[in-house]
Order: structure tokens, then sequence, then C-alpha cells
């Protein structure tokens, strides 16, 4: 995915926000005070099964986080929304694959009717930009 737009704000000159990817609606990644947030990503080939809807959106993650100036050995929290717990299984092999051993973010994982039928797993992170 290119993110074709940043945007900056300055508040009274105490923090500033940084905004990549950015749309009319939303961004693809909001950065403040030294924290990286993204939005909640999906697969761009919803044909695949769980495990693989899940890599493809690992692989976008890395280069969001990438683009933020981080990456996922920063990982502070994730948030994943499953179509159908019967596929948990299929995310979390994708998922302990990906993850950075011995740096597991704080998780949660719930069953969630998502915006688009097909679409079996969505994954929103937060990170830590490297000191």
């Amino acid at each position: 995915m290119v993110l074709p737009k940043t945007v900056n704000f300055q508040l009274e000159n105490i923090m500033t926000i940084k905004y990549l990817g950015s749309g009319a609606r939303m961004s693809q990644i909001t950065v403040h005070s030294g924290t990286v947030y993204t939005a909640g990503q999906v697969a761009s080939d919803a044909t695949a099964d769980a495990a693989g809807q899940t890599q493809q959106i690992l692989e976008g993650l890395d280069r969001l986080l990438a683009e933020a100036g981080t990456d996922k050995s920063h990982l502070l929290s994730a948030s994943i929304w499953v179509a159908d717990m019967a596929d948990f299984a299929g995310m979390n092999s994708a998922w302990d694959n990906w993850v950075t051993p011995g740096r597991a973010p704080v998780r949660v994982c719930v069953e969630a009717r998502l915006a688009k039928p097909e679409w079996k797993v969505e994954i929103m992170v937060i990170a830590a930009l490297p000191e």
C-alpha cells in the first residue's frame, strides 16, 4: 500500500500529531508522543483462508510500521477481530510465526461481524517509536 499523503498538526507548540496515509475519512497511521497507531487492516485478497488473510495483514502492518519509523519488535498492543472463532487457530498460526519472540504485545481477540462478509480477520496495532 502506498501512503499518498502526510499531514502534521501543531497544537499550541506543545504536541505534534502526524497523520500518514490520510484520506477524507481516516488515516492509516497516526503518530503522537512517540507512539504509532494503525488503522484496522484487512486482507487485499479476501479469497484466502484466515491464515492467509492474517499473513497479508501482517505484511501490510510491517510496511505501515516501517513508514512510521518503527517495526513489530516495538509493538505495545494488538486488537484482532475475527469473523468466526472457528478461524482463531488459523489466525494464531500466522500471528505466532510473525510476532517477535519474547516481545509479544498485549492483545485482545474478539469475534465480530466485519465490514465485508469475505473478510475473516482485521488487525490494528499500537507501537512505540524506537528511542
